[in-house]
């Protein structure tokens, strides 16, 4: 009698998974130490992503479904042709997810991962709230940056071209990164940063707040991350710290644009994008938008979305969903806008 094993692809992405979880608890011999200060979970696709985060699903400028979720410009033409391989296709745009970020006060917790605190031993510093005076405080976090195309290794979409392909993969820690810590030599990465040191163009960034929580950021502010404060400098320092939801969400898209700077991670927004990724040194805060996975998987609409857009003012959302201990470590999941010619090669 002979059995039939399952299609190897449609077990890759648990292979691959179950891979890199080994190799972390591999490294974890620290963890039952740290395991107090460290708290996470394992992102279940089914009950904490938000679905509707994907839409509005288009073909050319036209919504094809929408869930009543916002979107950015695309592409007016719903013909397209690519010409490295040649195709003619149709010009699709939807939202993909594609990212994963841990923030969290102790180095080296996974907090995508399920909370395992690995224990290189490595001495690195440690994330901190400090209080200056009664209205005043900065902090400081980690923060780590995993490749996580959902819709690829779930195989919702198979042989689809739009879609990154890939597993659940940790491409960045900060924790190994000097510049993170240090704001003098994160200038190296983004020296002009001295150009937005100046009340003009901070008090530039309410009006990015603004439009931000009411949409979509301003893309031509790009040293503004709107309600949050600014993305510069790309490191874990938060000068004003109003909440740990506002600080983790500031932190999540300062790696983001550090990935951009670093040539780590590219964009397929717009015309441009139509035949594959390009990169893009500044990012363009207006190609994404988040949703926390840790401590609460924000599953539940407000106003209509459970995604926000990288600036929104976390006053609408936050609410609930940090607390002291066991609520202080965060995961997002980062949704890219992604346009695509999608046609026979």
């Amino acid at each position: 009698m002979s059995s039939v094993n399952p299609a190897p692809h449609r077990l890759s992405w648990l292979r691959s998974l179950v891979a890199l979880v080994m190799c972390l608890l591999a490294l974890a011999s620290g963890a039952a130490v740290a395991g107090s200060t460290c708290h996470g979970r394992f992102m279940n696709p089914v009950t904490d992503v938000c679905w509707s985060c994907v839409f509005p699903l288009t073909i050319g400028s036209a919504s094809i479904l929408s869930d009543a979720q916002p979107d950015i410009g695309n592409p007016s033409s719903p013909v397209c042709y690519c010409g490295n391989p040649p195709r003619v296709g149709v010009s699709i745009g939807f939202w993909e997810p594609v990212r994963m970020v841990d923030v969290t006060r102790t180095p080296f917790c996974m907090v995508g991962l399920g909370g395992i605190a690995l224990d290189p031993g490595m001495s690195v510093p440690r994330g901190a709230q400090v209080g200056h005076d009664s209205q005043t405080r900065n902090s400081f976090y980690h923060a780590h940056w995993y490749a996580n195309p959902i819709l690829s290794w779930l195989e919702v979409l198979l042989d689809f071209p739009c879609l990154e392909k890939g597993s659940l993969d940790l491409v960045y820690l900060t924790e190994v990164d000097p510049l993170w810590a240090d704001d003098e030599l994160t200038a190296i990465l983004n020296p002009e940063a001295v150009l937005f040191a100046n009340a003009p163009a901070k008090a530039a960034c309410a009006a990015d707040c603004v439009a931000a929580s009411a949409g979509f950021p301003i893309a031509s502010l790009f040293w503004c991350a709107g309600c949050q404060g600014s993305l510069y400098p790309m490191n874990g320092h938060v000068a004003t710290h109003i909440g740990a939801v506002q600080a983790s969400t500031l932190i999540a898209e300062r790696l983001t644009a550090k990935m951009h700077r670093q040539f780590t991670t590219f964009t397929g927004a717009g015309s441009r994008g139509l035949c594959g990724l390009y990169p893009l040194p500044i990012m363009d805060k207006t190609h994404y938008k988040l949703q926390m996975l840790h401590p609460v998987p924000a599953t539940t609409k407000h106003a209509g979305q459970c995604c926000q857009p990288y600036g929104r003012t976390t006053t609408i959302w936050g609410a609930g969903k940090s607390w002291p201990v066991t609520g202080e470590d965060f995961a997002y999941q980062i949704f890219r806008k992604r346009n695509c010619c999608a046609g026979a090669y």
